[in-house]
Parts: structure tokens; sequence; C-alpha cells
């Protein structure tokens, strides 16, 4: 999910909450306010973290992760009292104030501090707890809304669905009572070949049970329905993608179909398109460099990172500017989309995204140079596709931070710290 969509849901839920059940919405909305005095100590960003805090400092772990960076412990122990002890997360709260009946839990929260700290191998107890949680609140579709009871969307499923993978869970055993997975539920929003939005996923139904195409969606269900998080590993490109017509189809298929339309949609300008704010003085879209960069993971976590070339071209040339300005997350996305795709993310069109990442917050606990995820001459490059990454240059990462002693990625299992 953007930034940009996760803070237009978090706002809509925040006034609706208390009045009536909270209803995920696609719809955009302003961004936090600028900035928030005393932040807490560990905390990534200097922006109000009231809609995105867990989100953006999940993501920022994720990144730093792929390029071996060991975050500090106190920011780790932040995120992980952050959790409620129903295991749920909620997009940022008070932790010295218990969560009750009024706490905003937040399935997409939630769902990425499972897969940050499941990449960072600590806290096992946390993932569970969050594992736990989010089976518990899968709606009888097989999917899940962005807070729990509200309906099934694409993004929020596709999410939940990469941290039960991430966390080890069998996805086929995520059942309901009627026999649906996270796969029925993501298929569900899958439009069939044919047309310019053939194999596009919609975000959710309209009040009619029709589905549009949003590329925010089909990007993130790609990752998902390929049973992968959002810190997909670098793979070797394969075939071109093809949308696969018929009823009946493989999860897998469905994914390609969705692969599919990204890569035709990438293809007529290089990047993906925001339509304007309504009431905005610019009239005409303008490029949408988050969700570029998400629909350059999931071509790449599908297996046609070629396709996603012209996009990082694109990606290097114009986005330095937002990333900065978007804080710990959007640059997160632009490492992400450069470990996806083999490109050095410490050189990204002359930008070191890794150090500009690690200056959002605590000075990281240990760093390994130059970047795994490089494919220049002369610098390593990481051949892992499954397994998110990790390989050879994990294992150095390491053995890095236990040599400068860091002990917190090998240290046993920290009693968890309840939200």
């Amino acid at each position: 999910m953007s930034v940009r969509r996760r803070a237009a849901a978090l706002a809509i839920t925040a006034v609706l909450c208390g009045t009536a059940a909270p209803v995920a919405v696609a719809a955009p909305s302003p961004s936090p306010s600028p900035s928030t005095p005393d932040l807490p100590d560990g905390l990534y960003g200097t922006k109000d973290p009231t809609y995105d805090g867990v989100w953006r400092q999940s993501l920022a772990f994720l990144a730093q992760r792929v390029e071996l960076v060991t975050p500090a412990t106190k920011a780790v122990d932040w995120l992980v009292g952050q959790q409620c002890t129903s295991g749920a997360f909620a997009s940022y709260r008070d932790a010295s104030v218990p969560c009750d009946a009024k706490t905003v839990t937040d399935t997409n929260a939630t769902a990425a501090a499972v897969q940050a700290l499941v990449e960072l191998a600590v806290h096992r107890e946390t993932v569970d707890n969050g594992v736990s949680w989010l089976k518990s609140v899968q709606n009888p579709d097989g999917g899940w809304g962005y807070n729990p009871g509200s309906p099934s969307d694409a993004n929020s499923t596709a999410v939940v669905t990469g941290a039960l993978a991430r966390a080890g869970v069998p996805l086929a055993d995520v059942t309901t009572k009627d026999d649906k997975t996270p796969y029925t539920a993501l298929q569900s929003f899958a439009l069939p070949c044919g047309g310019a939005d053939g194999g596009a996923f919609a975000y959710q139904p309209d009040k009619d049970g029709k589905l549009a195409a949003n590329a925010d969606a089909t990007a993130a269900a790609v990752i998902g329905a390929m049973g992968k998080g959002m810190a997909a590993g670098n793979s070797n490109a394969v075939k071109a993608p093809v949308c696969h017509e018929g009823t009946g189809l493989t999860v897998e298929q469905t994914a390609q179909n969705g692969a599919s339309y990204l890569a035709r949609t990438l293809a007529a300008k290089g990047y993906l398109e925001l339509p304007p704010m309504p009431g905005a003085e610019e009239s005409d879209p303008q490029p949408d460099f988050g969700n570029t960069a998400d629909a350059v993971v999931a071509l790449a976590a599908s297996g046609h990172k070629d396709k996603a070339a012209d996009a990082v071209a694109y990606l290097e040339k114009h986005a330095q500017g937002w990333a900065k300005e978007g804080g710990p997350a959007a640059t997160a996305q632009l490492v992400l989309a450069a470990h996806a795709t083999g490109t050095d993310a410490r050189d990204f069109g002359g930008t070191d995204l890794v150090a500009q990442l690690n200056a959002t917050g605590p000075a990281p606990a240990a760093t390994a140079v130059p970047s795994p995820t490089s494919t220049v001459p002369g610098k390593p490059a990481d051949t892992s596709s499954d397994d998110g990454g990790l390989g050879l240059w994990w294992i150095i990462g390491i053995g890095l931070a236990f040599g400068a002693g860091i002990g917190f990625l090998l240290s046993g299992r920290r009693k968890n710290q309840q939200l």
C-alpha cells in the first residue's frame, strides 16, 4: 500500500471511529501534519506518526535489512512496544497506555510489523502473537479489510498474506468455515483478460459489485498472490508476462495476469500516474513514484524485472526529492525497488538511499558495505529469490553485527512488550 493511500485510509478511519464500524476506503486524503514535537525515542521520521508510525518503521526495517543494515535496538524495541496484548498493532499509539476497546487496530500495520520482525529474525513471540491476531480477524471471504470487520480489500489482503507467508504459515491452511483462503479473496478482486485493464486487480468492488482496475492494488496483489512479502528478492527474469484467459485459474496465473497489466501500463510512460486530488490546481495526472516503486517490486517478484527496467531508470532520475520529502517509508520503497531489480541502492541516480534512510532514525547498530543488491561490475550481486534476499551476504551481515558487539540479532528472544 502506498504512503498516500495509507494516510487516506487512516485519516478517514479516525473520523469514523466511535460513530460506526470502520470502513476501508481508497479515496485520497491530505497527509498528516508536517511535524510533531516530542517524537518517541527510536521512531523513524520527523512527521506526525499518527497515521503511519508502525508502517514507516516497519518499511524502514525491511529496506535496511535487505541492505544488511542492523537497526538500533531501541528502534526495534519501539516497534515491539506498539503491539497490543491481543497481538494487534494500531497505526500508532501511546505505549504507556494499555490498549482498550477504543484502540483502532490496523491489519496493515500489524502485517507490516510482522514482516519486519520476521526479516530481522527477532522477537518471535511478537511475530506469533501478530499472526494469531491476523488469523482471528480473517473475513468470511478469506480476505482482510483495513480494520477488523471492514470489507476485504486487495491491498490489506495482500500485505497480510505476505506476512503470514514470511512467518511460515501455510496459506492454504488459513481457511474460513466455507473453505475460503487468502488466495480466494485475492482472486476475487482480479479483472479478466481483455481490454486495456485486463488482468488488473481492483481495490474493492463498487456498490454494484463491479471491479475497476487499480494499479496500487494490482502491485500489492501480485506480490501477495505470489506468496511473497514486501521485501522481494532479486530474481532472474523469465519469459514475458501474459494474461491467462478462462475460469479456474491458479493463483499464480492470476498473479501473472496482474504482472502483465503492470508491464503494459508501465510501458506507456515508464511510470504510473496519480490522478489529481479533488480541488487541486493541477488538473493533469502526476507521476506516482510510490506506486511505481511498488509495481517494480511486483514485476520483479513475479519474474519480470526486465519489464521494470525503464521504471527503475525513471525513479533514479526523478524520485529522489519525493523520497527525501516523504521520509522513511518513501525512501524505503525506493530501496526495496532497487533491491528487487539488482540496482545499487547506495548510488541510486547519484543518491545514497541507504544513508538517507539511516539518517531518518537512530544510528544503526551495524552497516555492511557496499550494497549487496548491486549488479554493477566489481560489486557483489544478490542471487537470491524466494528467500527474500538472505543468502551469503546476510550471513556476512550477521557476522559483522556480531563482531561489532551487536547482539540483538543473535540474542535470545525477549519477552514480548505489549501494546
